[in-house]
């Protein structure tokens, strides 16, 4: 693994403001680009192949694991599997950026299983469980079933925090982003605010 084929990998229960963070980095550091995953779910209104995700039948998805395409995949439910593209990770790499990787805490696990120390794995919690509670209800889009599913989740994913590199309370969202920016560009040793590899 050479220097430059350094990966940065976040995590976060659903809820812990992780997406708005990732977003954060792809605006301010241009030396990161967003990996792209493959799964075998349908698109949804508004998703774009390519763009969201690579949408590939499952059959594709199963023969790509026999050719070990995969840097990391799972079945999240029967026969729907997820998974990080090497040629992904590559294509980032041939462009001299680093891949951003936003992905569930056992894909970020595996993933840093194979790359070590050229992997900086962050993991973003909210200060609390009635925190992140009351941001998934503060969203609207759960029924009590679904939240409580999700907090379920979440206390589980909680349990691994301690196996990554970081752990990233996002009390106050701008603060978080910024410490995020800090550790991205302390890992990957970039002169903050230059814009140059």
């Amino acid at each position: 693994m050479s220097s430059d084929q350094r990966l940065v990998i976040f995590t976060a229960p659903s809820g812990s403001g992780k997406t708005t963070i990732v977003r954060h980095l792809l605006q301010a550091m241009p030396e990161l680009s967003f990996s792209v995953s493959a799964c075998t779910r349908s698109p949804r209104a508004g998703e774009t192949d390519g763009v969201n995700y690579f949408f590939i039948t499952a059959d594709d998805f199963r023969e790509r694991i026999a050719r070990d395409e995969f840097a990391e995949y799972e079945m999240v439910y029967e026969g729907k599997y997820y998974g990080t593209l090497k040629s992904e990770l590559q294509r980032i790499w041939n462009e001299s950026r680093f891949p951003l990787i936003d992905i569930d805490v056992h894909g970020a696990l595996r993933l840093k299983q194979v790359y070590g120390a050229s992997a900086l794995t962050l993991f973003i919690q909210a200060p609390s469980m009635e925190e992140l509670e009351r941001r998934l209800r503060f969203r609207g889009t759960e029924t009590e079933a679904t939240l409580r599913e999700r907090l379920g989740k979440a206390e589980h994913e909680l349990s691994f925090a301690p196996q990554f590199d970081r752990i990233l309370v996002n009390d106050q969202l701008e603060q978080a982003c910024l410490e995020a920016e800090n550790l991205v560009s302390g890992f990957l040793g970039l002169t903050r605010g230059s814009g140059n590899l």
